[in-house]
């Protein structure tokens, strides 16, 4: 086990890294956290954060001194950094990346002859915003951690860094490289395609007026949220775990062939099929874990258009010491969206306690 002074390292201070830190910080508070990054903004918000004890403006032997060392970066600048490494850590020293691809950083690892001292990991959480400044010490919270040791990774090490991932307050599953890459790419990667795709294939439809931007409201900017995500990360993700994504897409071509086909047959009873099996999964799905997109808090409610309704909402929640992230009016109700103000909260737990108070006071809410 690491003792509560333990010291950690962190190459790569964006949402992730950056999360990772906060939460050791907040957990345990006399651990020493070393850190580098391109970005030296992201380094001096974190030393004055108090995140980080130190900065290094390079990678090289300071970092030996660390327990463990986390690699926060896109996957091939992680193969490029942990090569780096090699020259100078100790072999005791725990090494893990945060990648949402495994199948390229093993294959260097074991190149390297560094398997007994890496494990990979990925935490299931992430967000359109990719930076330091977007990162949370709750990012973690009940959220799924893959943990992908290699056969020749040391027990003790495996062991240890899932004791370590569970007490940030993650969910840690240990599991193989290969079953990982498969995994994000049906529940990570094709989502965020299909949501670039969603938003080009508005795009290309959209009159010279912009009308139909205008009325992308609800629904489908809910969709495709995520269309948002750093494009160079995507574009690393795709290259790396191609094999996955190509033939997932292939499968996904082949059932929207289908579709077209028993459309031209008007064949309506297997468009209802279509929609109905397709919502039993979805309504299937657990609710008490964090996925790989970050949840958003979110209610709308019902209110007519009269003075003093927003302030007597507002109050009410104020009353109860609920906290609100984010307030909007909608003036044009999409397709999800059957209330006219949308209130936005910091946490789960204080988005609950609000529909309980809200609805007592006979306000209809709709959770998104």
């Amino acid at each position: 086990m690491i003792s509560k002074s333990f010291s950690i390292g962190f190459i790569g201070l964006g949402l992730i890294g950056g999360s990772i830190a906060r939460t050791i910080r907040r957990i345990y508070p006399d651990s020493f956290i070393v850190g580098y990054d391109v970005d030296k903004k992201s380094v001096d918000a974190a030393l004055s954060d108090r995140v980080l004890n130190e900065s290094y403006d390079e990678i090289d032997e300071r970092f030996s001194s660390c327990d463990i060392i986390f690699l926060c970066a896109p996957v091939s600048i992680n193969i490029d950094n942990i090569r780096k490494l090699k020259e100078f850590i100790p072999t005791e020293v725990l090494i893990t990346d945060v990648g949402s691809v495994k199948a390229p950083m093993q294959e260097a690892v074991k190149e390297l002859g560094m398997e007994q001292q890496f494990i990979g990991g990925h935490p299931m959480v992430g967000s359109e915003k990719t930076s330091y400044a977007a990162s949370s010490d709750y990012l973690l919270e009940n959220a799924y951690y893959f943990i992908t040791p290699s056969s020749f990774t040391q027990f003790r090490h495996t062991a240890m860094f899932s004791s370590f991932i569970q007490g940030l307050g993650a969910l840690a599953v240990t599991l193989p490289p290969e079953e990982h890459d498969f995994i994000t790419a049906s529940l990570s990667h094709i989502p965020h395609i299909i949501a670039a795709e969603l938003v080009h294939l508005v795009e290309r439809g959209d009159s010279r007026n912009g009308m139909l931007k205008q009325l992308a409201a609800g629904g489908f900017k809910s969709m495709t949220r995520i269309a948002s995500s750093s494009p160079v990360m995507w574009e690393q993700i795709c290259q790396n775990n191609r094999t996955n994504i190509k033939k997932l897409l292939t499968e996904m071509i082949d059932d929207l062939s289908q579709v077209i086909d028993h459309l031209d047959d008007e064949d309506t009873s297997y468009i209802h099929e279509y929609f109905r099996s397709a919502g039993e999964y979805r309504n299937s799905v657990p609710e008490h874990a964090v996925g790989l997109f970050d949840k958003v808090h979110k209610i709308y409610i019902d209110i007519p258009d009269e003075p003093g309704t927003i302030a007597n909402v507002t109050t009410q929640l104020a009353f109860n010491n609920i906290s609100i992230k984010n307030l909007g009016i909608i003036y044009s109700r999409g397709e999800y969206e059957e209330g006219a103000l949308e209130i936005e909260f910091y946490d789960d737990e204080a988005c609950q306690k609000a529909i309980e108070v809200l609805e007592n006071r006979n306000f209809r809410v709709f959770v998104q």
